[in-house]
């Protein structure tokens, strides 16, 4: 049975992977020419990521590319004083089994799990899919495929193509988040420094590995920004708008917009769909359920719904009108939740007041201070997204 996989980041080689274990033979196919290198953020992977990644043979690579970051200072806007933290601490007691990593790493691992026995096809893009299987493509002949997933992201091509314009199935959470790639002139090791305002956050983190250093930026939007997802100049813009004058430090980061070998922007936008699959076609990751890019721990989500997907098609045997409504069964709870989290943890995370400015600094100060016991009940009460998270069940197919 051969299964045709748009995109190649990070759901798509896991699916890729599981696929081939089930004995399915499965292609990818990647618009970029190569695996993307577009200096990602650092993402989570909670239990259920980790477990899929142990099962795979890749945790030992994961855990030498964990960034080793372990420490927290967060600067308030206006406020004389730093708020420093034990992220060690914060992140042992929200989680017993919680590893962060740059996402072009995390790509680069699943893929290097997976080129030996599966196809990847570089420099191309789906344009049209029939129902009898037919697949047409930017660059090369069209081929025939038993079934097509859509793993391309938020903006999905495979999306668009089967169910419709992206507008009819996104909800703006009422923020955008910005990355940067810029030297590590702060030398950072294994710190996250953090200016946080009302409607603004930015950090700036590097990687035991890397020489360079990430920025993340988010911020509030009471409305939908004018730009085109691939306008870059307009989107370094807004980014220019929404933090000049927030600090020496965040001005001199912003400086860095017109030097920077790499750069991302992009809302925070759910989608809500009835269903993920029509016909041969359906969707994995945030191509079919994005709960909201940096804070609604969409890479663990996918992970997991990757694995899902594949042991559901190898437990109807290929049969996808068995498949895919057992999947989306599978996945609907988590799916649900973590939108719910990924609201909760925007709000947490880019303040509305001065005193959730207040709140998020003296909040992790006194998590990484407290005594274990005292320190995890706090963490139940505040922090959704870990629980959520742990408690996916994994089903062994």
């Amino acid at each position: 049975m051969r299964i045709l996989i748009s995109g190649a980041s990070v759901a798509g080689p896991v699916l890729a992977y599981w696929l081939t274990r089930h004995g399915f033979s499965a292609t990818v196919v990647e618009r970029a020419p190569d695996l993307r290198k577009t200096g990602g953020h650092a993402v989570d992977l909670f239990r259920p990521a980790m477990d899929i990644a142990e099962q795979m043979g890749v945790l030992p690579r994961l855990e030498e590319r964990a960034t080793g970051t372990n420490r927290l200072t967060i600067r308030p806007e206006g406020a004389r004083r730093p708020v420093r933290a034990d992220l060690s601490k914060i992140f042992s007691r929200a989680s017993d089994r919680h590893l962060e990593v740059m996402r072009d790493d995390l790509s680069e691992i699943y893929h290097g799990a997976t080129r030996d026995d599966v196809e990847y096809v570089f420099g191309d893009s789906i344009t049209a899919i029939s129902p009898d299987g037919e697949v047409r493509f930017e660059n090369g002949a069209p081929r025939r495929f038993d079934l097509v997933v859509g793993a391309d992201g938020l903006h999905s091509n495979v999306r668009r193509l089967v169910f419709g314009d992206e507008s009819r199935f996104s909800t703006f959470a009422g923020a955008y988040l910005g990355v940067l790639t810029l030297p590590n002139a702060a030398g950072l090791d294994g710190e996250l420094l953090m200016h946080v305002g009302v409607g603004r956050t930015v950090g700036m983190y590097g990687a035991r590995h890397l020489d360079d250093a990430r920025a993340l930026f988010l911020f509030r939007s009471d409305r939908e920004l004018d730009y085109h997802h691939r306008d870059v100049p307009r989107q370094k813009e807004l980014l220019r708008d929404a933090f000049s004058g927030m600090h020496p430090d965040v001005d001199r980061w912003l400086d860095e917009l017109d030097r920077t070998p790499a750069f991302y922007f992009d809302s925070i936008t759910q989608l809500h769909m009835d269903t993920w699959s029509q016909g041969r076609t359906t969707l994995v990751g945030d191509a079919g359920y994005s709960p909201g890019a940096a804070v609604g721990g969409s890479t663990t989500l996918a992970i997991v719904g990757a694995y899902v997907l594949a042991g559901e098609l190898a437990r109807a045997d290929g049969d996808h009108d068995r498949a895919f409504p057992a999947y989306e069964r599978a996945m609907s709870g988590p799916v649900r939740g973590s939108r719910a989290v990924a609201l909760s943890a925007a709000k947490t995370l880019i303040p509305t007041s001065r005193l959730g400015v207040r709140g998020l600094a003296q909040g992790a100060r006194l998590i990484s201070a407290l005594p274990a016991a005292p320190s995890r009940a706090l963490l139940r009460l505040t922090t959704k997204s870990a629980r959520l998270y742990n408690s996916m069940p994994l089903e062994s197919y």
